[in-house]
């Protein structure tokens, strides 16, 4: 008795099993969904390099939206004007327009200007120097110089200068993001090209505590938001904030007072000017540690 018992049961789920497996069968016929074969095309054209920079999570990801016509092709920063045209004559569209964005590093405390306070003896990367009494710089918000963005990015738009800061080539920049993940300190940010004013500190210290510790460090005196059109500019947590909805309004006057050059104008050429009234940084060689 026991054994027709368990040849019913094997039975009845053997019998379960197609009946489920048929059903699967059909519902996928019915359900399915043709791909359309234009993806496949576009992302064979697109770079491949799955790098994020057009908001999307791979260049597959991307062709989906550019045929379903909720991304426009110049939204992939790494392809050439010839790609994007090539793609647009396939699908027979435009190319669009996006906003051309650059990695901004809110530092300017190279080890010419910025000091050390003890020696750090370890593995040479941000992330770990971080984690061992916030890498041993005065400034704890301020950039470690081990050049965790230089390795990571694979444009080559980031370089390490004499002083172990950061350099973004504004041409190179797509602005992926891999530089804004990888910071510990949090300095990068994607900004628009267009956006000429930017705060190149993070320190929230001021006055003279904070020029002890990096001589181009923001000092909180607030002249930037005095001198700026109303709005454009105020003060929270001993930085000046930029309402970037105003930046219409800005102009590169208010930031020639700044004592320190924290404030800054990028020209057209990319480089950051500092204003009339900040100390000129002759120093080339580190500060001495402690």
């Amino acid at each position: 008795m026991e054994i027709q018992n368990l040849f019913l049961a094997v039975g009845f789920m053997i019998a379960l099993g197609a009946i489920l497996s048929t059903f699967l069968v059909l519902a996928n016929k019915k359900f399915s969904v043709q791909e359309d074969p234009r993806i496949g095309d576009v992302e064979g054209m697109l770079p491949g390099s799955n790098c994020g920079a057009c908001g999307q999570p791979g260049c597959r990801a991307f062709a989906e939206q550019v045929i379903s016509g909720n991304e426009p092709i110049a939204q992939c920063s790494v392809s050439t004007p010839e790609v994007q045209e090539e793609i647009a004559g396939y699908l027979g569209i435009g190319v669009g327009s996006a906003q051309k964005k650059v990695a901004r590093l809110a530092c300017a405390g190279g080890s010419n200007v910025a000091r050390q306070r003890v020696r750090y003896q370890g593995l040479k990367t941000c992330l770990a120097a971080s984690v061992v009494t916030g890498g041993g710089k005065g400034c704890v918000w301020g950039c470690l110089g081990h050049g965790d963005c230089d390795v990571v990015c694979d444009f080559d738009a980031i370089t390490m200068d004499v002083n172990g800061l950061p350099v973004v080539d504004e041409e190179k920049c797509t602005a992926c993001g891999d530089c804004v993940d990888i910071c510990p300190k949090d300095l990068f940010s994607l900004e628009p090209i267009e956006n000429k004013l930017w705060v190149a500190c993070k320190s929230e210290a001021a006055g003279d505590s904070a020029e002890r510790e990096c001589e181009v460090a923001c000092t909180a005196c607030g002249l930037c938001a005095a001198d700026a059109s109303e709005g454009l500019i105020t003060m929270q947590n001993n930085l000046p904030v930029i309402d970037y909805s105003r930046i219409a309004s800005a102009n590169a006057e208010c930031i020639e007072r700044c004592p320190t050059g924290a404030i800054v104008w990028f020209s057209d050429s990319g480089r950051a000017e500092k204003g009339r009234k900040a100390k000129r940084i002759i120093r080339s060689e580190p500060l001495p540690i402690g």
